[in-house]
């Protein structure tokens, strides 16, 4: 198969792409490299992927030097003409949409982003799956979806109609969407609501990168809520082993569904002080805490009901958390040569 992963240069989707080639898969990759964070780091995941930075202009399809089963282009899925362009003349026969503007606190500051990233550029990828007959589409949504919802394990058949930041709502739109779509066209959609994902080459604005870096800066961490928070943290790899699950099924033609909703998350919700203390251990230093109050459009616990994805794929994700961060941490040494 030949498959388009979007969000390429991003922390999942440079993962995506790094298995998928592994696997024997035809990957195009695409990402605007937008600023939200430091683009070195985006440049230095596609260099991973046999991308030079110095080739990269819009809009053109550049070979990796690494793999000759990767190619990447830099676009704005917002570029609809470009887009259409793209899966005219690549002929697709999966996609899996990675990109989206990030983050829950930045859609406070940025919204207007979001709709076009989150809102727009999904339609772009709906678009370019019906008008050029791509029936096999994998998104990415998020654990954000639930917002407030206090019942738990949260369950894909819970209500998630009271998100509470944008950045949630662009999200459940995107389900909304594929299932028109699904629905109307015949294209079969799996959405992936991501739980808490880290690991190496993470963002650094993700509570693992922030809290790694001002550890071993020795500057303060900011805790919210005062620790009084839980998360179903889910190392990337156990991301992309499912989300490889999938696509092999998709390979065998043996999802009957049209339009399916899956969390995907460790199902181990952990004390955010518990996650500190995990950091402190495996980098051997005390860390330095600053307690605030939390902050809007956070939640207090998630935790993921993966009971589905199991039942269908024969997938659970299992990395403990103290060999994720040990992973992390290793990766983020070498990466700014820290001894």
């Amino acid at each position: 198969m030949k498959i388009l992963v979007t969000g390429a240069a991003g922390f999942i989707g440079y993962h995506l792409c790094e298995k998928l080639i592994a696997l024997g898969y035809n990957v195009i990759g695409l990402d605007n490299i937008n600023d939200y964070y430091d683009v070195n780091l985006k440049f230095a995941r596609l260099d991973e992927l046999g991308i030079n930075r110095n080739q990269i202009s819009w809009n053109k399809l550049v070979d990796s030097q690494k793999n000759t089963s990767f190619k990447f282009i830099q676009l704005n899925l917002e570029d609809k003409v470009e887009v259409d362009e793209l899966f005219k003349n690549e002929q697709f026969d999966l996609v899996c949409n990675l990109a989206a503007q990030a983050g829950v606190r930045y859609s406070l500051e940025k919204p207007f982003k979001y709709v076009d990233s989150n809102i727009t550029g999904f339609l772009s990828i709906l678009e370019g799956c019906r008008n050029h007959g791509v029936k096999k589409l994998i998104y990415a949504s998020s654990s954000s979806v639930y917002g407030l919802n206090e019942k738990i394990p949260f369950s894909v058949d819970d209500n998630v109609d009271h998100p509470i930041s944008l950045y949630a709502a662009t999200k459940k739109a995107n389900e909304l969407m594929a299932h028109t779509y699904s629905h109307l066209f015949d294209i079969k959609t799996v959405g992936l609501r991501f739980f808490t994902v880290y690991g190496p080459w993470g963002r650094p604005d993700m509570a693992m990168f922030l809290f790694t870096d001002a550890i071993l800066n020795n500057r303060p961490i900011k805790v919210f809520n005062s620790g009084n928070l839980s998360r179903d943290f889910t190392y990337v790899d156990d991301i992309v082993g499912g989300m490889v699950s999938i696509v092999n099924a998709f390979q065998k033609d043996s999802i009957q569904t049209n339009y399916k909703l899956y969390n995907i998350g460790n199902s181990k919700p952990v004390k955010l002080l518990d996650f500190i203390e995990a950091l402190e251990k495996v980098t051997g230093i005390t860390a330095k805490k600053e307690m605030l109050p939390m902050q809007p459009g956070d939640v207090e616990k998630t935790w993921a009901d993966t009971e589905a994805l199991h039942i269908d794929f024969n997938y659970k994700p299992d990395s403990d958390i103290l060999f994720g961060v040990t992973a992390f941490v290793k990766w983020y040494k070498e990466y700014y040569a820290i001894n």
